[in-house]
C-alpha cells in the first residue's frame, strides 16, 4: 500500500457501498437546493482526471431531474491547457470538452464549456526558450502561476464583474495529500454553510467541494458503476490510469474493499517539479503504440539537470551578478546565482524541441499526427525577444526553423522581417569580436540600442540605456565576478560599521595602486557604483 493510500485509510472512517450511494443521494439534494437558491453563476473547474469528472458527473446528474424552467442559470466548466500537457492526456480533455458541448445542447442543460489557454507571453517555452528561464524547480517555480493559476483566475475574476460573486466547484478532496487536508480545514473555519468556504485570493468567490470526504475507491467506485451521462466513456479514463502505473494493473473497483490506482499523477509532459515522469514511462512502456512519446520524454529528462550551471549565464536576468553560498561536499563557497540559458542553449532546446515535433508527425498514429509541441504565435514571441530583448540580430530563429523542418518560418507579426542588421552584420562582428563573448555582446547591445533608437522623433533615454548595456556588458566574467565581491565585502563592512574596512574597500577600487590618497574623508558619491561615463571621463574631472 502507498503512502498516500495509508495517510487516506489513517484519516477516514471506511464507508460500505450502501453509505456511499446515500452520501450520493444527500449531495443531489444538496446540489440541486444550492444551485436553484439563487443567480450566482457557477463554474466548475476540471482537469479530466478522475476527481473533477467526478464531480462534473456529480452535479450534471444532480440538474438533470430539475424541471427545464429551473435550469435557466448557466454552468460554465473550465478547463485550462498549459499546451504542454502530456499530449493522451490533452486528446482526452478536448475529446471530454466536445461530447459535453454537444450532449449539454442536445439535453437542453445550463453547461457551458471554455479551454482556457496561458497567454503567448506567459507560455513555457517563450519562458524557457524566449527569455531563458531556467527549467522549474521547487524554489524557482515559475510555471504554475504563469500556465495554469493566471488563466482561470482571469476568467473567475471577469465572471465576477459581470455578476457581482460567483460559486466555483472543485474536486478538491482531503484524501489527495496532508498539505490538501490541511488547506481545506483551514478554510473551513470560515464557511457559510457545509462544502462551501470563502477564498482571500478570490474576491467573492466561494468553492463548493461535494466530494471533499471521500476516498480515491469511492470515486472510482462512482466513475464505474454510475452511466457518464454526457456520452463519455469512463472506463478509457480508468485505462489512461492503468497505463500510467509501473506495473499495467489498476484493479476494477467494484467494492470499498479493493485498492485503486488513483495515485497516478498527470501534467506537463516538460514537468521538472518532479524526480522523473514516471506517468509517461509507464505509458511508453506499457504500449507499444505510445513508444512516439519517447522524444517527448527524452527532452525532459535532458532540462531535468539539478545543476546546470555551464549552460547558464553568470549573470540574473537583468544583467546583475549576484553571489550566494553554495555548499557542495561539505565546502562553502561564494558564488554567483546562475541567471538565465545562454544564446547557445536556448537556440538548442529550439532545435530539440522542433526535432521532436517533426518525428512525431511522422511516427505518431494517425489521430495525434498533428500534434503541435510549439505554436507559431510561440516562435514569434520568442523570435521578438531575442531580437529586441537579447539584441541577437543574427536572427537565428527562421534560420533554426527551416534546418528542421524543411519548411521557410512566416512570422504572423507585422514588419518583423524589417532590420537594418542581420547574420551577415553579425558575423562580421564576430571576426571583429574574436573569442572574446563579452566583447561581441556589448557591441551587438550597443549597435541593436541605436537601432532602435535611429527613427524615435526625440531620443530621449538613450543614454541610459547605453548606459546599461555598459553596466552589464562592459567586464569580463572575472571582473564583473570580483566586482560583486567588492560590493558584497562592502555591504558587509557597512552593516558591521567597520569604517576602516569601508575605506580600503572603496578607495581600492576608486584608486589606481599605489596612488597616495587621503582618507580622511570618504563622501557617500565615493560609495557609489562606478559607471561607464564617471570612469571616461575621470581624468577631465579631477584637473584642476
Amino acid at each position: 500500500m502507498t503512502e498516500a493510500q495509508q495517510s487516506e485509510n489513517k484519516g477516514q472512517q471506511t464507508r460500505t457501498v450502501a453509505e456511499l450511494v446515500e452520501e450520493i443521494q444527500a449531495l443531489t439534494t444538496e446540489i440541486q437546493e444550492l444551485y436553484c437558491l439563487d443567480a450566482i453563476p457557477w463554474i466548475i473547474g476540471v482537469s479530466w482526471g478522475k476527481d473533477s469528472s467526478a464531480v462534473l458527473q456529480l452535479v450534471w446528474n444532480a440538474i438533470a431531474p430539475l424541471p427545464p424552467e429551473k435550469r435557466t442559470k448557466t454552468i460554465h466548466v473550465i478547463t485550462t491547457d498549459t499546451q504542454v500537457e502530456n499530449p493522451i492526456v490533452a486528446a482526452w480533455v478536448r475529446q471530454s470538452m466536445q461530447q459535453l458541448q454537444s450532449a449539454a445542447k442536445e439535453q437542453g442543460m445550463p453547461f457551458e464549456t471554455h479551454l482556457l489557454y496561458p497567454a503567448v507571453k506567459d507560455t513555457f517555452w517563450v519562458n524557457l526558450i524566449g527569455k531563458g528561464y531556467p527549467a522549474p524547480r521547487i524554489r524557482f517555480r515559475w510555471c504554475t502561476e504563469r500556465l495554469k493559476i493566471q488563466p482561470a483566475n482571469t476568467f473567475i475574476r471577469n465572471m465576477v464583474r459581470e455578476n457581482g460573486e460567483v460559486i466555483l466547484v472543485l474536486g478538491m478532496r482531503k484524501a489527495e495529500s496532508t498539505k490538501r487536508a490541511a488547506t481545506m480545514e483551514k478554510h473551513e473555519e470560515k464557511r457559510v454553510r457545509d462544502r462551501l468556504s470563502p477564498r482571500a485570493s478570490l474576491i467573492n468567490s466561494l468553492v463548493y467541494t461535494p466530494i471533499e470526504d471521500w476516498r480515491n475507491d469511492e470515486v472510482w467506485l462512482y466513475l464505474m458503476q454510475w452511466t457518464n451521462p454526457w456520452g463519455g466513456n469512463n472506463k478509457d479514463l480508468f485505462n489512461i490510469y492503468r497505463g500510467a502505473t509501473a506495473d499495467n494493473e489498476c484493479p476494477l473497483v467494484v467494492d470499498t474493499s479493493t485498492p485503486s490506482c488513483g495515485d497516478s499523477r498527470f501534467g506537463c509532459w516538460v514537468c521538472t517539479l518532479v524526480s522523473q515522469d514516471k506517468s509517461m514511462e509507464a505509458m511508453i512502456q506499457n504500449d507499444e503504440e505510445k513508444e512516439w512519446m519517447q522524444p517527448l520524454l527524452d527532452i525532459r529528462n535532458e532540462l531535468d539537470i539539478k545543476e546546470d550551471w555551464e549552460k547558464r549565464d553568470f549573470r540574473r536576468i537583468w544583467g546583475d551578478v549576484q553571489l550566494f553560498e553554495h555548499t557542495k561536499n561539505g565546502e562553502t563557497s561564494v558564488v554567483p546565482i546562475p541567471g538565465p540559458y545562454t544564446k547557445f542553449w536556448r537556440e538548442h532546446w529550439l532545435r530539440r524541441l522542433l526535432e521532436a515535433q517533426t518525428q512525431i508527425r511522422h511516427t505518431a498514429p494517425e489521430n495525434m499526427r498533428d500534434i503541435t509541441l510549439i505554436t507559431l504565435e510561440e516562435l514569434s514571441a520568442i523570435r521578438r525577444i531575442w531580437l529586441e530583448e537579447k539584441h541577437e540580430f543574427d536572427d537565428s530563429l527562421p534560420r533554426i526553423y527551416q534546418e528542421v523542418t524543411g519548411e521557410e518560418f512566416k512570422d504572423p507579426r507585422p514588419g518583423a522581417d524589417l532590420s537594418l542588421l542581420g547574420s551577415d552584420e553579425w558575423a562580421v562582428l564576430e571576426e571583429i569580436c574574436a573569442d572574446d563573448a563579452m566583447h561581441l555582446e556589448l557591441m551587438a547591445k550597443l549597435l541593436d540600442t541605436e537601432r532602435q533608437f535611429r527613427k524615435m522623433s526625440r531620443r530621449v533615454g538613450i543614454y541610459d540605456t547605453l548606459e546599461k548595456c555598459f553596466a552589464t556588458s562592459s567586464r569580463s566574467k572575472d571582473e564583473a565576478v570580483k566586482n560583486a565581491h567588492l560590493k558584497r565585502d562592502l555591504k558587509t563592512a557597512v552593516e558591521q560599521g567597520d569604517v576602516e574596512k569601508v575605506k580600503q574597500l572603496t578607495l581600492a577600487d576608486f584608486t589606481a595602486p599605489d596612488t597616495p590618497v587621503d582618507t580622511t574623508n570618504v563622501t557617500q558619491s565615493d560609495l557609489e557604483t562606478k559607471t561607464w561615463a564617471s570612469m571616461k571621463f575621470k581624468n577631465q574631472q579631477t584637473k584642476p
